[in-house]
């Protein structure tokens, strides 16, 4: 089965957190106010974060399970 999964770039990312409010499932922490940080577990591959980053940097990772 062939799931998707957002990834942030952590380089890129400044942690603004509207990926944050947005995601339905609370996948998705600020990591000590540097960066999101994606709980691959919850997360179901909405793309919602991903259209909602101002900065364009989430992604969505397509993963075999």
């Amino acid at each position: 089965m062939i799931k998707r999964k957002a990834a942030v770039n952590i380089r890129e990312c400044v942690a603004c957190g509207c990926c944050m409010k947005i995601c339905p499932k609370r996948a998705i922490t600020i990591h000590k106010g540097i960066y999101a940080n994606v709980n691959k577990d919850l997360c179901v591959g909405c793309g919602l974060c991903a259209k909602e980053c101002p900065a364009d940097i989430i992604t969505l990772e397509v993963t075999e399970q």
